[in-house]
């Protein structure tokens, strides 16, 4: 099983005080810095664009995912690349042309990550994932942070553990985002994720972003 990390979702976190947060998160053994990006089209929020991630960057040097939960996201990869992310996360549903956009974005030096909807079957990935580096799967309907976990889901986790183990490329890393917490983790865990992303559960306890950390890492 491949090592367990975690990439805190800052949708989550106090945005009056993000580069505090960024630190803090960051010191306190955190992965990935999860970066969901929403337009209001693909999904009913919009959160934020390439300034504030370009802002964010000086604060830590722990790699950043960039999880574009947009429309046309093919427009947006050179600014995000430009920006500081280190992996950029498509959705399957979003794009018309996964290849191209895959292509795009390794242009840039970038990792490739995919994600699916619930309701997206495992399957739809299946011509690409040789050609990607992170497979995240949504636990929760893409848009609110705070939902709670979907465990309809975990047969999917299984079914993407196996394309992946199956598949040319066994590196690629296997996340789940939605509803993550200190019980939930075990479940996906035990399902075959090895990125755990998680929010409200890491940042609702100011002081002890370490703690939870660790928690999750050890479920």
């Amino acid at each position: 099983m491949p090592q367990i990390k975690i990439a805190p979702s800052i949708l989550s976190c106090d945005f009056a005080n993000l580069a505090e947060e960024i630190k803090s998160v960051s010191q306190s053994g955190a992965d990935y810095i999860h970066i969901d990006v929403m337009d209001g089209h693909f999904v009913p929020n919009i959160t934020l664009g390439p300034v504030i991630v370009k802002s964010m960057r000086s604060y830590t040097s722990v790699p950043f995912d960039v999880h574009l939960m947009i429309e046309n996201a093919e427009k947006y990869i050179k600014l995000f690349a430009e920006a500081g992310a280190d992996i950029i996360t498509f959705h399957i549903e979003a794009v018309n042309d996964s290849l191209e956009v895959i292509s795009l974005i390794k242009s840039f030096g970038k990792k490739v990550g995919v994600s699916l909807k619930p309701n997206t079957a495992a399957e739809s990935i299946l011509g690409i994932i040789d050609l990607v580096d992170l497979v995240l799967l949504m636990t929760v309907e893409p848009g609110f942070g705070g939902q709670s976990f979907m465990e309809s889901q975990l047969p999917k986790i299984r079914d993407l553990r196996s394309m992946i183990n199956n598949s040319k490329n066994t590196n690629i890393e296997l996340a789940v985002d939605g509803g993550i917490n200190d019980h939930t983790a075990k479940l996906v865990i035990d399902a075959g994720a090895n990125v755990l992303v998680a929010g409200a559960y890491i940042f609702a306890d100011k002081g002890q972003y370490h703690e939870r950390i660790i928690k999750l890492r050890g479920c």
